[in-house]
């Protein structure tokens, strides 16, 4: 990645409604992706075009972000919990401010961010490393995860991050620079 994460770095996207979170749920998954996740986990209600969207982009735009749905997400993060195999954080308004808890939060294991739709069960709290607010007011859990990434983790190495792209969109400081590799 060209900075300092984590060895596997998960963003559980728990308690998806289909109906009520389907494009925040989308975008959770494409921030996690483009600040550097290695996969997003859907929990919650079924939701197949989430995970269509997610695969297709990274088709598209490269690297080796994967997503998949977990049926049994309190049980797949005690597990991770109780084996210390790696770090969680959970990202929640109740939580310790972001600025001062960011920085003790090692990146020597895979670590999972945990980032709730509906109401979080309380044993999230418990089960977690670290739960952290950014801001502690009600905002978007997409603004939320992008700060918390970019903070944790510093600034994106983008030449290095999205090998095998089809689509290639170049830094430019007027109109739109796009290079498309189906195209030659």
């Amino acid at each position: 990645m060209g900075r300092n994460a984590p060895s596997r770095l998960s963003v559980l996207r728990l308690g998806h409604r289909r109906d009520r979170d389907k494009r925040i749920t989308s975008h959770l998954g494409l921030t996690a992706r483009a600040f550097g996740a290695d996969e997003v986990v859907l929990a919650g209600d079924r939701d197949p075009s989430a995970l269509e969207t997610w695969n297709s982009v990274t088709e598209r735009f490269g690297g080796n972000f994967e997503s998949r749905f977990e049926e049994s997400p309190l049980s797949w993060l005690r597990r991770i919990s109780k084996s210390g195999e790696a770090t969680i954080v959970h990202l929640t308004m109740y939580g310790e401010a972001w600025r001062d808890a960011t920085p003790s939060i090692p990146t020597d294991k895979p670590a999972v961010v945990v980032v709730g739709g509906t109401k979080v069960p309380s044993e999230v709290f418990h089960l977690s490393d670290y739960n952290i607010s950014v801001g502690n007011q009600p905002h978007s859990e997409v603004a939320a995860l992008a700060v918390f990434l970019d903070s944790w983790l510093g600034p994106l190495d983008s030449k290095s991050m999205f090998e095998g792209a089809q689509i290639k969109v170049l830094p430019s400081a007027r109109g739109k620079v796009v290079i498309n590799d189906d195209e030659e």
